[in-house]
């Protein structure tokens, strides 16, 4: 109805009213009441409107499942489910961005392996925007300990053992804006705006 409503101000209502003001005034009046009133309603319905359609969580493909190739099955799950993707990156990631992101696991007798398995290779790191996306994140992860994460969760589907987890998920909304300002740079993250974001955000 909204497109009907766009078609017919561009090719009706805005000639006209190029050339003659008063006749496009009649238009606009004759036309049905609902619709325009649904249009402003649509076009009221802001960013800022939407229910936390800006929080954001951080979610990074460890070392193990870049090496598996999982990288693109990762990210269509969360393209699938509606989020959005605001920041990506590809890294070999350095022992001083890790003892900053496990600043409470430093003082853990597993932490000297933990940082050797996370510097093995590259990790992609991801950025994701959406209504509820660090609990909801957490979810799709699945439990930290594969033996117990539910199938059709990631590491439900993809982990083995619990120190090959395949994937890192933002455990806290305070937790998620800590790692994205430690992974990320600002210029890094891009607002933009997604054309289905009304249909999957709105309630």
């Amino acid at each position: 109805m909204i497109l009907l409503q766009r078609c017919i101000s561009k090719r009706i209502i805005q000639p006209f009213y190029s050339r003659n003001q008063e006749t496009a005034k009649s238009l606009v009046s004759g036309f049905p009441t609902a619709l325009l009133d649904g249009r402003r309603a649509a076009g009221h319905r802001s960013r800022s409107s939407l229910p936390n359609v800006t929080e954001r969580t951080l979610i990074a493909v460890k070392p193990d499942g870049v090496q598996r190739r999982l990288v693109g099955q990762i990210i269509q799950r969360f393209e699938r489910r509606g989020f959005k993707l605001v920041g990506l990156k590809m890294l070999q990631v350095s022992e001083d961005l890790l003892s900053q992101h496990y600043c409470e696991l430093r003082t853990k007798p597993f932490y000297p392996s933990l940082l050797h398995y996370m510097t093995s290779g590259p990790v992609v790191v991801m950025v994701w925007e959406g209504h509820n996306v660090v609990q909801t994140s957490r979810t799709m992860v699945g439990h930290t300990n594969p033996a117990v994460a539910q199938a059709g969760t990631v590491r439900g589907d993809f982990s083995i053992h619990v120190s090959r987890n395949v994937v890192h998920a933002s455990d806290s909304l305070e937790g998620a804006q800590r790692e994205i300002q430690l992974w990320f740079q600002g210029k890094e993250l891009l607002n933009w705006d997604c054309c289905d974001q009304t249909i999957t955000c709105e309630v």
